[in-house]
């Protein structure tokens, strides 16, 4: 330091190193920018532009409740008394609140145009109109009951919250990003039902594991849907407040009038720009990278997002999708980096410390809340008590303050006379006087009974931390019940991620597969049971000529072996299969599998575990085709899934796939044709071959009309089963197995059901128990599910009951047994039970009960 002694009025000079000056310097700036604008606060999840504008919106009455105000209004409001940094930002803020591709949970209700998904600029802040939404004004709720630290604002004349006391986790259900200095933050959206109940569960153990919270809080939930890709970049995310989730848009594939296919992309990733999409698409097709493309619009409406890809006809839609995923913004991947500001301080936060640092919060603010409340009903409390003095010596109150000169007089008076502190004598001389007459004396014995029990109560709050947690439970279910929401992002695990099903629950879901291929999976609690003759209910809404072909039922664990009508094995875990409604269509199975387009599901295994050695070593695959081919082949040889499916039978020109049975190599086989015959035989008569042979004859077909209509496995230990047939028409019944005598293979088979015009061609048989449930479905997409044991015994050669009554010009499209019937409760099965059963025995024909001897046919020769 030195004086200047020249001129001592020129004040000193300090010598600094200038080093230390920038470092200074630097610092100050990045914890300015760090704390006052790109980092949101882990309490309340916003950044102090966001706080500012809401909170400005609140003291100036912009509620949901109220008539819309001009957009410039608020900037100015905000600009002028807390944010002095440009109304550009402060616009631009508003604008993204008030946009649903941009907030999982929009803040801001904007009326206007606030651009679009395209990129589009909004219009400018004096067009457009805002107010609060109801979720915002959550996150406001009980700002004026001295719930959060308020500071001075800019210019020290008003002040502004610190922190909004919110109700709702904000930080977590919509997320936030920005770049600081030195440090950035990204933090994805979630779903608000998903973060509450993982809440919940922390407020009911505190010793909660992030891995029991991912139960609750599945994964990111976007604004735009779109799928999430893969689980193990969010896992880590979710674990290290570090990971990186990949998403892909939503797409779907159609079929024209014309027989074209074509590709429709329906929902985007997040923050992806759809015209800029929709460009780089036609620029891959141009520069040849992607080639099958023929067209690329833009359909989209106010109906929702559409963006068209027609497809050249020789393209395979998978292959085309599969392109669109690497080469195209269609799937995009995001860093996790859940930093944000606790006390003033940027730190990364995982899963469970974001939910302990909100229910803290709202500890505190509940805490807060409470102490106010109590000091307000206690100041109450004490007018109320002078009043009640004042009412007891109502005359000498009166007498006093007629006698008095002046109102000081008399407040002394009351204060010395009857012990009346100075705001309880100030009070009564403000006492209106219709609050003398017996009905308001009344009334204010009634209030203060009421303060002191509220008094009572809130002490009892502040002294129990039990129930203010019980209050903050029940004030994040009340959130949930007004704002929450189903996802809007799916969730696609990748076949490595095998720890996936530890968080998916096991369940028994109906997967159904529709004539055009359109599959899905439903909870088979949904399918609720009705008795024999009923008229069913719907079970899954097809395009026109659609219609339920395949039916099947198994947990969500298992694996599902797919075998096509060319005889080609696909694998997908039925978890991975999309979740619908029952009366939904479901999404093309083209999506899941890479299935060309001349190519359908035929039949479906359902297998537990393909890692188990010794299960896949002992049972085989025995598949038939409809000209009564029959092949067996070791399980172990379909264990190893390949994306584009293996080759499980040889098919001869003019034949397909049938159907596909599990077997452990001692079963029996029983094999149905068309014109109502069937053969049982030892599957020891079939040898074991490869997945690339033909097989051998099953069933003698005598004409090109008729064909194999089902195979199954039947074992004559097991008393309790039966076989059961059911014809198009809508007959069925059930028959003692040993009806059928053991013959070889490849003979004609002998009679099963009588079939009549009135009965139709056979169309499914099934080996089934008395505690079993039935599962059929129509061409028209009804289905019914009833009992086995409503279906009577009946003879070979019978007709048998009418199990389903059908339009005329409806037909039976597939038949499922569902195995051991799930007890339902009773309220469902009321009511249900359809129109009455129309009871049509089966009446014995020409040829008897018993089958002709000729009907059997001689044991014939391996081909």
């Amino acid at each position: 330091m030195i004086e200047n002694t020249e001129n001592p009025q020129e004040g000193r000079i300090v010598q600094i190193n200038i080093e230390e000056q920038m470092k200074t310097a630097y610092i100050d700036y990045s914890m300015s920018v760090i704390v006052g604008r790109a980092l949101p606060d882990v309490r309340d999840g916003l950044k102090p532009v966001h706080r500012r504008v809401l909170f400005g919106m609140n003291e100036l009455g912009n509620n949901s409740n109220k008539p819309y105000k001009k957009s410039a209004r608020i900037v100015g409001e905000v600009m002028g008394k807390f944010h002095p940094h440009g109304d550009a930002s402060i616009y631009d803020t508003i604008v993204r609140l008030a946009q649903p591709w941009s907030m999982r949970y929009m803040m801001v209700d904007g009326q206007g145009n606030f651009g679009s998904v395209d990129g589009d600029m909004p219009a400018a802040m004096r067009y457009t109109e805002i107010r609060l939404r109801k979720i915002a004004e959550a996150m406001l709720e009980d700002i004026d009951k001295e719930t959060v630290d308020f500071t001075l604002n800019f210019d020290d004349t008003l002040e502004e919250p610190t922190v909004l006391p919110t109700r709702v986790p904000n930080l977590l259900i919509n997320g936030a990003s920005g770049i600081a200095v030195g440090m950035a933050t990204n933090i994805m959206p979630h779903n608000l039902s998903e973060v509450v109940d993982g809440c919940i569960a922390y407020i009911d153990n505190r010793e909660i594991t992030i891995e029991e919270l991912i139960k609750h809080v599945k994964a990111p939930d976007f604004p735009t849907g779109g799928i999430i890709y893969g689980f193990d970049g969010v896992k880590q995310g979710f674990e290290t407040g570090r990971g990186r989730v990949v998403v892909r848009g939503k797409i779907t594939s159609e079929t024209t009038k014309a027989g074209r296919e074509r590709l429709v992309i329906y929902e985007l990733p997040y923050q992806i720009n759809k015209a800029v999409l929709h460009q780089k698409i036609a620029q891959l097709v141009n520069d040849k990278i992607i080639e099958g493309i023929s067209d690329v619009r833009d359909e989209s409406d106010r109906e929702g997002m559409r963006l068209v890809i027609d497809l050249k006809r020789e393209a395979i839609p998978n292959v085309i999708i599969n392109q669109l995923y690497k080469y195209s913004e269609l799937q995009t991947s995001y860093g996790i980096n859940n930093v944000a500001l606790s006390k003033g301080r940027p730190r990364v936060f995982n899963l469970k410390d974001m939910i302990s640092e909100f229910i803290e919060f709202r500890h505190e603010v509940v805490v807060r809340r409470t102490q106010y409340e109590l000091r307000e009903a206690e100041k109450k409390a004490h007018i109320l008590a002078g009043y009640l003095i004042a009412l007891d010596h109502l005359d000498e109150v009166i007498a006093l303050i007629r006698n008095s000169a002046t109102p000081d007089i008399a407040k002394e008076g009351l204060m010395s006379n009857f012990g009346l502190t100075e705001i309880q004598s100030k009070a009564i001389l403000e006492l209106r006087l219709q609050r003398l007459t017996g009905m308001e004396r009344d009334k204010i014995r009634e209030e203060y009974e009421e303060i002191m029990k509220l008094i009572n109560y809130l002490k009892e709050i502040l002294g129990d931390e039990g129930l203010r947690f019980k209050i903050i439970k029940e004030e994040l279910e009340d959130v949930k019940k007004r704002f929450g929401d189903e996802r809007k992002t799916e969730i696609q695990y990748l076949a490595s991620e095998m720890r996936i099903e530890d968080i998916i629950a096991e369940e028994d879901v109906v997967i159904t597969i529709s004539h055009l291929g359109y599959i899905k999976r439903t909870s088979a609690y949904d399918y609720r049971q009705q008795k024999r003759g009923g008229r069913g209910a719907i079970g899954g809404k097809t395009r026109d000529e659609d219609y339920i072909e395949h039916l099947f039922v198994a947990s969500t664990h298992h694996t599902m072996l797919f075998f096509t009508e060319k005889g080609r094995c696909y694998w997908l875990k039925v978890y991975e299969i999309p979740e619908g409604e029952k009366s939904g269509k479901g999404r093309a199975i083209q999506n899941l599998i890479t299935l060309p387009s001349d190519d359908k599901i035929r039949t479906i295994i359902d297998i537990k575990d393909l890692q188990d050695k010794d299960f896949i070593n002992s049972h085989y695959i025995m598949l038939c085709t409809k000209n009564g081919i029959i092949k067996k082949t070791l399980l172990e040889e379909f264990s190893r899934p390949r994306q584009n499916g293996v080759n499980a039978i040889t098919i001869n020109e003019g034949d397909q796939l049938l159907e596909a049975k599990l077997t452990d190599g001692n079963s029996e086989m029983m094999m149905a044709i068309r014109s109502g015959r069937a053969i049982r035989f030892n599957e020891n008569t079939v040898r074991e071959t490869g997945r690339g042979a033909i097989g051998v004859r099953g069933i003698e077909v005598d004409n090109e009309k008729d064909e194999v209509v089902g195979m199954i496995c039947v074992n004559k230990e097991d008393e309790t089963r039966t076989v059961l047939v059911v014809s198009e028409k809508g007959f069925g019944k059930r028959t003692e197995i040993e009806e059928y005598r053991v013959t070889n293979r490849g003979g004609k088979g002998v009679k099963t059901i009588s079939v009549t015009e009135k009965t139709g061609s056979l169309i499914a048989i099934l080996d089934v128990t008395e505690k079993d449930d039935l599962m059929i479905t129509c061409k028209s997409g009804i289905t019914i599910r009833m009992a086995v044991a409503d279906i009577r015994e009946a003879g070979r050669a019978t007709q048998g009951v009418r199990l389903i009554r059908l339009d005329e010009t409806d037909e039976i499209a597939a038949v499922a047994r569902i195995d051991e019937q799930e007890e339902q409760p009773e309220d469902l099965l009321e009511g249900e039970e359809g129109i009455e059963t129309e009871a049509v025995e089966g009446e014995a024909t020409e040829e008897g009960t018993a089958a002709a001897e000729g009907e059997e046919a001689p044991a014939p020769t391996e081909e």
